[in-house]
């Protein structure tokens, strides 16, 4: 699915580029991948976990664009990618309504206003689709992004014990959330 470039300003005065990654950012973007995991435990990877090639990105970029049913953002800051975002529809006809949301930043571009607005737009994306419920994972204990989610209209359907472990032997819980659209 292709997305409409957007120009948004930031809380600290700087714009922000929300647009579809295009297969020239493909080595970038397995490197803001590995950094992006490495920055934080909260997300589903370790940098190590990132076995991408860019080939392998590029082919994986390709097939969002060409998807009706999946939508990928990418925010640029400077001409550096900060953060991603995607949408995707589930393929079932009795799960049709539903979509999984993604994001990801790096941890310079936190607190910043860019998970706002890329949620905003997976949501409008979301409702052209007519997807009527927005689904999402996270791991315990990641306070800012709860807070994100909830801001956002997300609330708390389910949470699974022990899901996630930690290279240091220690658990988290899986908490799924869900918003409700249109």
């Amino acid at each position: 699915m292709v997305f409409q470039e957007k120009i948004v300003m930031l809380k600290d005065g700087r714009n922000a580029v929300l647009r579809c990654p295009s297969l020239s950012d493909a080595s970038e973007m397995v490197e803001y991948l590995r950094r992006s995991c490495g920055e934080t435990e909260y997300l589903l990877r370790y940098p190590e976990e990132i076995a991408y090639t860019e080939d392998g990105e590029r082919a994986y970029i390709q097939n969002c664009l060409d998807s009706s049913d999946s939508l990928m953002i990418v925010c640029t800051v400077n001409n550096m990618i900060a953060g991603n975002c995607q949408l995707v529809r589930r393929d079932g006809v009795k799960t049709r309504h539903r979509a999984t949301v993604m994001i990801a930043l790096l941890q310079d571009f936190w607190g910043l206003g860019i998970g706002s607005a890329m949620f905003s737009e997976m949501e409008l994306a979301a409702k052209e689709l007519g997807i009527s419920q927005l689904e999402l994972e996270m791991i315990e204990g990641n306070a800012r992004a709860m807070a994100l989610y909830q801001k956002m209209g997300f609330t708390v359907m389910a949470e699974h014990p022990d899901a996630i472990r930690l290279k240091d032997g220690s658990s988290r819980k899986a908490v799924f959330m869900r918003k409700v659209i249109g």
